[in-house]
């Protein structure tokens, strides 16, 4: 045997003899927090209990109960009125009458449509006394969609023109399947519609990221929302308040459709000022001298 590797031997030899055995080895300390990890990983689960008993104190909703399982809230914007005369021809229309307009907008519990998605709020403004009056329908219980849809229907007249975002393609034919469920007809179905994502499409597609009304809102209006809970979250929020949580999220929903429905406002006048302008200006250029 080499020098070498006799040597070798001998130190593991040495060092076997001076490491202690694993009974009497002294446990190697765990890292700061470590064993308050472990102790809370070893706690057991409490047993399911009502979800009640875990609700937020937090459950104030603003507005006033206006029958069982839906409440109202109203505001009073400061937005004056147009003049009574809108020119139309932002949507290939001829003159729109302020006062038969009807901006709306629904808050749901999902984005696929059909007898399974139903509205657990609409928004509505109109100018109304020299403001812009917002009027919000709430569900705060499963039973209370029959009496919004009521209500709703009777805040539209023989001449109200709806006035949306998309509305067309989504929130009418949704509200349209509430009310034919709940046996109420169609009341929307004869309306004028001015839905204002298209002509907001033919202005401002390829300008900018999308033609999204959040996106549109702040390019064009130079409106920033702050605090703003994305309507991706709204159904969340709404499902949560209805298991007794807290009423924080769903008061953002509605300051957010409230925002939406006066949004819609400033908008169809900007599309509308906008369009007038281009549209005069170019008469007067090709007017004989």
């Amino acid at each position: 045997m080499s020098l070498t590797l006799a040597r070798l031997q001998q130190l593991k030899r040495q060092a076997g003899a001076a490491s202690p055995s694993p009974e009497t080895a002294p446990a190697r300390p765990a890292a700061p927090g470590i064993d308050d990890l472990r102790r809370h990983l070893r706690r057991r689960a409490p047993s399911p209990e009502p979800f009640a008993r875990f609700a937020s104190n937090d459950r104030h909703v603003p507005g006033a109960e206006i029958a069982p399982g839906l409440r109202l809230v109203e505001a009073r914007l400061p937005f004056a009125p147009p003049p009574d005369w809108i020119d139309g021809r932002f949507d290939r229309r001829d003159a729109l009458d302020a006062r038969q307009l009807m901006f709306f907008d629904t808050e749901t519990t999902g984005l696929a449509g059909g007898s399974g998605t139903r509205a657990f709020m609409i928004g509505a403004a109109d100018w109304h006394d020299g403001a812009l009056r917002v009027r919000q329908l709430l569900i705060t219980a499963m039973s209370g969609e029959a009496a919004m849809l009521d209500v709703f229907r009777h805040w539209l007249r023989p001449d109200t023109v709806l006035v949306s975002y998309n509305g067309k393609c989504y929130d009418a034919p949704l509200l349209a399947t509430r009310f034919r469920l709940n046996r109420m007809g169609t009341p929307m179905a004869d309306r004028p519609h001015v839905d204002l994502l298209y002509p907001t499409r033919r202005r401002y597609r390829g300008r900018w990221e999308n033609c999204r009304l959040a996106t549109i809102e702040r390019r064009a209006l130079n409106v920033v929302r702050e605090d703003d809970l994305p309507g991706s979250e709204a159904p969340a929020a709404w499902l949560s308040y209805l298991r007794g949580g807290s009423a924080l999220n769903l008061r953002r929903v509605l300051a957010h459709n409230d925002r939406d429905v006066a949004t819609l406002a400033e908008l169809l006048l900007h599309l509308s000022v906008l369009t007038a302008e281009e549209m005069d200006s170019a008469a007067e250029i090709v007017q004989p001298g």
